[in-house]
């Protein structure tokens, strides 16, 4: 019996008083988002009947950031960054696992080695780079979400594809089936925990990330969520702390809502890809 199932009532209050210091935060953001500029910073932490404001500042945000614009970017750079780093990277960590020559070993140390390298080592060179091959756009940055998101999807798929039976390929392609009907049809439902995993923290980097949109897009024609809220800020330093949090508040519900629905293979899916790894 080891000390957690000793002192179960305990630990689960333990936990509980951990998860309320996490959703504090969000439940704070929630909060202040339906009251005034001045209760916000004179006030932050209560709330009141006086200073309930309903949802001018969900409004005023949205007018000031073209918050639907910017919601419309945000979805298409998430989503095609999500769908071609998992169709890419399954693919390849397939291939690797397979083939497994001194090519495909060089390869997969790459991908460890682009997990390592950090992002303020290539910030400025890739900015250049960006502008120089007009990749400056929500697809143009689809690529670039490739390039650094593909370290993480490849270690986790070669670890879950390494524990898949080879012999299930062998037997498919008896039976005259092609290369690429053994992949999706007999890989990628083997893999769907993972690949649901991945998908998750993909998205959840590329739906919050600031910095690599801030540096390779054209500001003057595309901005994601996180871009359109730092428009709120005026001049002297002061801030309209109240749309700010409507618009907060709208921008993280959508990927609140995506995890909620998917956490449930997170775990299943790294721990397969760690383990065999």
């Amino acid at each position: 019996m080891n000390e957690k199932t000793k002192h179960p009532a305990l630990w689960t209050v333990l936990f509980t008083l951990i998860s309320l210091l996490w959703i504090f935060p969000i439940a704070l953001v929630v909060l202040n988002s339906f009251k005034s500029k001045v209760d916000i910073a004179s006030n932050p932490f209560t709330f009141s009947s006086k200073s309930f404001v309903g949802m001018s500042n969900y409004v005023l945000g949205s007018n000031r950031t073209d918050f639907p614009m910017s919601f419309l970017w945000t979805i298409v750079v998430t989503v095609g960054s999500v769908i071609l780093i998992l169709l890419c990277t399954s693919m390849c960590a397939w291939w690797i696992v397979r083939v497994n020559n001194w090519a495909a070993k060089l390869l997969y140390v790459l991908f460890l080695f682009n997990m390592i390298v950090p992002f303020q080592m290539v910030m400025y060179t890739l900015a250049y780079i960006t502008n120089a091959l007009k990749l400056n756009t929500p697809w143009g940055l689809w690529i670039i979400y490739l390039g650094f998101g593909a370290g993480l999807a490849v270690f986790i798929f070669t670890g879950v594809i390494k524990g898949i039976p080879q012999e299930l390929e062998e037997s498919a392609m008896i039976d005259g089936a092609s290369v690429p009907r053994i992949f999706f049809q007999i890989i990628v439902p083997i893999m769907r925990p993972a690949i649901i995993s991945v998908s998750i923290l993909q998205a959840m980097w590329i739906w919050n990330d600031f910095l690599l949109p801030f540096l390779t897009l054209d500001l003057n024609k595309y901005k994601t969520i996180s871009i359109a809220v730092q428009y709120l800020k005026g001049g002297y330093g002061s801030v309209e702390m109240g749309a700010m949090m409507g618009c907060l508040v709208m921008a993280i519900v959508p990927i609140i809502i995506f995890y909620l629905i998917c956490q449930k293979y997170i775990i299943k899916g790294v721990m397969s890809g760690a383990v065999k790894g």
